[in-house]
């Protein structure tokens, strides 16, 4: 396995891009990680398109984009531009284009940067597999070579920067016919049009690898920056996870993908997609840039061919199965009570579990926890018995050892205390030397943790350890995060779990902190869910919506979400137009995708089953189709 997709996996260092020049902004190279959003009125209002991007630009935003559908709208970009520089705002415009090459051309020569879809600008997408041969497969690249050159020669002529934006879910039908829905069909469909740009000289380009799968966006990055730093130049990279959501869930989303990137080096320019006024996404992108600014790092003289993992495809480390933990069991979600002075039942609400006095019955949520910590603390009641109580050695040697459920956590010095069939909790830091004798401890498992800010790396480097070791013992991964503000908080552990889920490792998450109970455990299991590593609520694949939107996303997406996030595991997305409809939901189970004013196409999974409903009516007709496909349930009171 050649692991060459960053720098080096075990010490955080900057992807040395080319820096290019987008009208006065520098991007790229030694740059800052610049920010960026996109306006979502039509852009033929163009005093609605030039207030909504003074706020943009107001809340930092330093690239702000468009969508650019026709040739009207292409013209209009340069009547805004025109405006916004007279008001004294010179943020480079970006115009969006997807289907309509003559719209790109018109605004290649009228304002700094134009981004193209390679999936939709030259290709037919029908979903229709076709069987190529090498001749018939070369002869369409020469027709997308003869439609995408007078673009790349226009922008070469004008110094126009452009973006090379491929999204998972709207890849060609030839891509996904020879390369299928694959990381790898992402990449090659970028190559292919970076390979135009290149053979006429011309290299003001920006590439991002686009998808609401955090997985497959991360692998699809990876791979490409594998491909480029083989082809000996690197170009900035624009980083973002497509259709985030919204509020939390579109937070922890963003977090997870575009953390992961960052915390190896990669980006360039980031775009937070959520599913709320575009200035609302600076801020958070701001947050993400900011942490890995970080100083207090523990120094790893790891080589890279010691990397334990695959960084281009996902596979769970193999680990014991120790009761509930390890195995093929989905990672375990641990509730910390240690610094209550008393315990009492009503604690437990904010791990997902409620006590009706009158029944003397315990009920659990969705979102419940696996195991609580309650340190040195004792217990007056019974708890629910599906949950498994951690205590401190001491604790439990004195009041819990016989009772069933109850495990110890332990230190290095208290190993040789425990006997080896104790089910037990071992502390460590990822900084700190490996027991050589763990194999002697067939039912322990590992609470990994550190205090440095480098921890993607320390824990790579950490399994890497185990797996010289051969030890399949598992591993619970514990992140503590002091932040205050309940936002910065969630980016943060998001990012830092994230990045060490989607490289397949731990059995566990165990979020620490000093906020409301309520807040970690919806994080730690939005970050199991952002990772797709157990999934336990319905997800929506909702665009951050642009000119093109049809309809009220926001106002849409929360009476979606009002009558259906009781459905566990179910995948909806919702649209705001045809172009970001059946291909962009790629891996939806359920489809509600503008088409027209007033008009919904409902769609199964890639198929669209309903035409033109009304709006007023499309959210009824879409319950009735999930219960017609028998994925429906009722929710509980």
């Amino acid at each position: 396995m050649n692991p060459t997709y960053c720098i080096d996996p075990f010490n955080r260092k900057r992807l040395p891009t080319l820096e290019i020049r987008i009208g006065d902004l520098h991007l790229g190279g030694n740059q800052p990680i610049r920010l960026q959003s996109m306006t979502t009125t039509d852009t033929m209002d163009t005093e609605g398109s030039i207030a909504q991007s003074i706020r943009m630009i107001e809340a930092g935003c330093e690239l702000v984009r468009l969508t650019a559908p026709s040739k009207n709208e292409a013209e209009n970009l340069g009547v805004i531009h025109a405006k916004l520089a007279a008001l004294g705002y010179h943020v480079p415009l970006v115009a969006d284009i997807h289907f309509t090459p003559n719209a790109a051309e018109i605004a290649a020569k009228l304002i700094e940067k134009v981004r193209v879809n390679p999936g939709n600008y030259a290709d037919k997408k029908k979903f229709e597999e076709i069987d190529y041969t090498d001749e018939s497969y070369s002869a369409e690249l020469e027709r997308i070579e003869a439609k995408f050159t007078p673009l790349v020669l226009l922008c070469k002529e004008h110094g126009t920067a452009m973006r090379i934006g491929t999204n998972h879910g709207s890849l060609s039908d030839r891509i996904l016919s020879r390369y299928g829905d694959t990381p790898e069909g992402m990449v090659e469909s970028a190559m292919e049009f970076i390979q135009i740009c290149e053979k006429n000289d011309y290299h003001s380009l920006v590439i991002s690898m686009k998808a609401s799968n955090t997985l497959v966006m991360v692998q699809a990055y990876r791979l490409l920056v594998h491909r480029m730093l083989k082809n000996g130049r690197c170009y900035p990279l624009h980083l973002g996870v497509t259709e985030a959501g919204d509020g939390e869930d579109g937070r922890i989303k963003s977090a997870v993908g575009i953390g992961a990137l960052l915390e190896d080096g990669i980006g360039d320019t980031i775009r937070v997609s959520l599913t709320e006024e575009p200035e609302f996404e600076i801020p958070v992108a701001r947050k993400l840039a900011e942490k890995y600014k970080s100083q207090n790092v523990f120094p790893i003289i790891e080589k890279a061919e010691s990397l334990a993992h695959n960084p281009f495809e996902y596979q769970k480390r193999d680990s014991s199965e120790i009761h509930n933990i390890g195995g093929k069991h989905v990672p375990v979600v641990i509730a910390d009570m240690s610094e209550k002075s008393e315990i009492i039942p009503a604690n437990f609400y904010g791990f997902g579990y409620t006590y009706s006095v009158s029944l003397d019955k315990w009920n659990l949520q969705d979102l419940a926890a696996d195991y609580v910590y309650i340190g040195s603390n004792s217990l007056s009641f019974e708890v629910p018995g599906t949950l498994g109580v951690i205590c401190d050695y001491s604790n439990w040697k004195d009041h819990f050892s016989v009772k069933q459920g109850f495990y110890p956590l332990i230190k290095k010095e208290q190993l040789a205390e425990i006997s080896a069939d104790q089910q037990a909790f071992l502390s460590l830091y990822a900084e700190e030397e490996i027991p050589e004798n763990l194999q002697e401890f067939p039912h322990l498992i590992l609470v990994l943790s550190t205090k440095f800010d480098n921890k993607t790396q320390l824990f790579r480097r950490f399994f890497s350890q185990l797996n010289a070791m051969k030890t399949r013992i598992p591993v619970i991964l514990q992140f503590d995060s002091p932040e205050i503000d309940q936002e910065k908080f969630q980016l943060n552990v998001s990012s830092d779990a994230g990045s060490v889920l989607i490289d397949g490792y731990g059995d566990g998450l165990w979020i620490k902190g000093s906020q409301p109970h309520t807040l970690i455990n919806s994080t730690t299991f939005g970050i199991l869910q952002a990772t797709r590593t157990r999934i336990s609520k319905t997800e929506y694949i909702s665009c951050p919506s642009c000119g093109r939107t049809l309809f009220d996303l926001q106002e849409t997406t929360a009476k979606i979400r009002e009558r259906t996030s009781h459905l566990k595991g179910i995948k909806i997305g919702i649209m705001g137009c045809i172009v970001n409809g059946p291909g962009e939901m790629a891996d939806a189970d359920y489809g509600y995708v503008g088409t027209g004013p007033g008009k919904i196409h409902l769609y199964k999974e890639k198929t669209v089953v309903r035409k033109n409903v009304a709006a007023e009516e499309a959210v009824d007709a879409l319950i009735d189709l999930i219960k017609e496909n028998g994925d429906w349930v009722e929710k509980a009171i």
